[in-house]
């Protein structure tokens, strides 16, 4: 009861800015719920001058919420139907993931920028996105101020890849007769899947192709949400033995309080949804899932908003802007290298 008495003013706040971000992203999906929660919670956070009471209510959103998110998106996952519709596009998913995360090491040593934020734009801008964002956050505990600026680093190239890429489709020569080609490429080369579907469903009218773009696009994004799986697993890995190792020294370390278990349960989630679907339930049963997944993120977003100084953020946002374009053009270049190899385009 005293936890609900402390954290019900925060987590109502967040509520009342989620939900009419969440009907406002189904009107502009290109920029997304998540998005305008920020912007709506860091505008309301300038009105605020003591935040106090809020506090419990905004960290139990912006964490704890996120990963009950993640878990819930699990249940979009159909892994059998994904990999067997995906397996051509596997290579070049994989390519331009790992052109992506080491350009993101690259620019974080040269330039210096902090390795929790060059972390969360390689992933966000290899995987998927504000989603990949979510799952990794918690797993390296990036703060608020930290997922803010790498969601809205991720936000500003997806805009641009959704009113570019269909004229850069044409320029590069992509076939009109098919959506095949450009559907790999918008799968692979854009992160979020409001871009991804807003480029496809563009290229689709452009040529009179009905759906044919669209579905091999949002296939193929699909195959690169799994990659949240391994990469988050490998970071909770990695973050888990630092702090073993940091912990080692005169005291126990307990690994359940280090290691991040919802990254399991998204795993299981999806696993659900394979056997489930496998013996006939149809998908549609899980859709609600996904959906209350969204919403959740669109939550967790509206805290984060309400913990991040706005000025601050415009001011420190140079460097991982120049991080983010340099991951989207290795993605891109990646991208089409390899689709050029394997005879697609």
């Amino acid at each position: 009861m005293n936890f609900i008495k402390k954290s019900w003013p925060g987590f109502a706040l967040c509520l009342a800015i989620a939900m009419p971000s969440y009907i406002l992203g189904k009107h502009f999906p290109v920029i997304g719920g998540p998005v305008i929660a920020i912007i709506i919670g860091m505008i309301v956070a300038l009105c605020i001058k003591d935040k106090s009471k809020f506090e419990s209510g905004l960290r139990f959103t912006s964490k704890k919420i996120l990963q009950y998110a993640v878990i819930l998106l699990g249940f979009g996952l159909n892994l059998s139907v994904v990999l067997k519709t995906g397996k051509q596009s596997l290579p070049i998913i994989v390519g331009t993931i790992a052109a992506s995360l080491i350009i993101a090491l690259l620019v974080h040593k040269i330039m210096r920028i902090p390795s929790k934020i060059s972390t969360l734009i390689g992933v966000g801008s290899s995987i998927c996105g504000g989603s990949a964002i979510a799952a990794t956050a918690p797993v390296i505990n990036a703060d608020d101020e930290e997922v803010a600026q790498s969601v809205s680093v991720i936000f500003f190239f997806n805009v641009l890849a959704a009113i570019l890429f269909p004229t850069l489709g044409v320029w590069l020569g992509f076939s009109s007769s098919s959506g095949e080609a450009f559907g790999v490429f918008a799968g692979t080369a854009i992160n979020d899947t409001s871009s991804v579907t807003a480029a496809a469903a563009t290229w689709d009218s452009m040529y009179n192709l009905g759906s044919a773009t669209l579905d091999k696009a949002v296939t193929v994004k699909l195959t690169r949400t799994l990659a949240i799986i391994p990469i988050t697993l490998a970071l909770a890995f990695l973050s888990t033995r630092k702090k073993g190792n940091a912990g080692m020294e005169g005291m126990k370390v307990n690994i359940k309080n280090i290691f991040p278990f919802f990254i399991v349960y998204f795993v299981l989630a999806s696993v659900v949804t394979t056997i489930a679907t496998g013996f006939g339930v149809p998908y549609a049963v899980f859709t609600p899932f996904k959906e209350l997944s969204k919403f959740f993120i669109i939550l967790a977003m509206a805290a984060i908003g309400l913990n991040t100084n706005m000025i601050k953020l415009v001011k420190s946002s140079g460097k991982p802007i120049i991080l983010g374009f340099c991951c989207w053009l290795g993605i891109i270049a990646a991208s089409l290298a390899l689709q050029h190899v394997l005879a697609i385009w």
